[in-house]
């Protein structure tokens, strides 16, 4: 009997972790919708930041003729120059780590999100493939040793019997 008390426990232990392996799984393709909503996110916000790099740079440059321009006259207007192109060097300062952000943005985090969220979907769909036909195997196996078990239980039963009747 305390074959088939382990036996039941097995079968139990089993089904609990085929059940939490179940739910993982079930997380993992639940979360590519957000995963891709946040790739395509990021994806646009790469984009409109490399639209706003280039308009601070056209900007920059009009405000850098106009810097020239101011320097370049004579009178009272040098000195409003030479505080403009002040001004233009630090917002070109400004400009160059909006570039180096948006190239970070894409590198770092959205080409390689994008890499593996196919790679994610593919893994997961063979593991949970992979987990059913093993799961099904396992339990199969498990319930056969378990009738066996019970057969060579009930067997030895009877055996015990004739036993203590050949005895008497």
């Amino acid at each position: 009997m305390v074959d088939l008390a382990n036996m039941e426990t097995v079968e139990k232990e089993c089904g609990a972790l085929g059940g939490l392996f179940q739910a993982i799984v079930n997380d993992m393709k639940c979360s590519y919708p957000v995963w891709e909503d946040f790739s395509a996110k990021a994806t646009k916000l790469h984009s409109q930041l490399r639209t706003t790099v280039l308009a601070a740079v056209a900007f920059l440059d009009a405000f850098q003729k106009v810097a020239d321009m101011a320097t370049n006259t004579r009178g009272a207007t040098r000195d409003i120059g030479s505080a403009l192109t002040r001004m233009c060097m630090r917002h070109r300062s400004i400009e160059a780590k909006l570039r180096q952000f948006t190239n970070a943005l894409m590198e770092s985090l959205i080409t390689p999100l994008q890499d593996k969220i196919e790679d994610w979907k593919k893994t997961a769909n063979q593991l949970d493939k992979d987990h059913a036909k093993e799961y099904k195997r396992s339990r199969h196996e498990i319930k056969k040793k378990s009738s066996d078990t019970m057969k060579l239980q009930k067997k030895a039963r009877k055996e015990g019997g004739k036993q203590n009747a050949l005895s008497i």
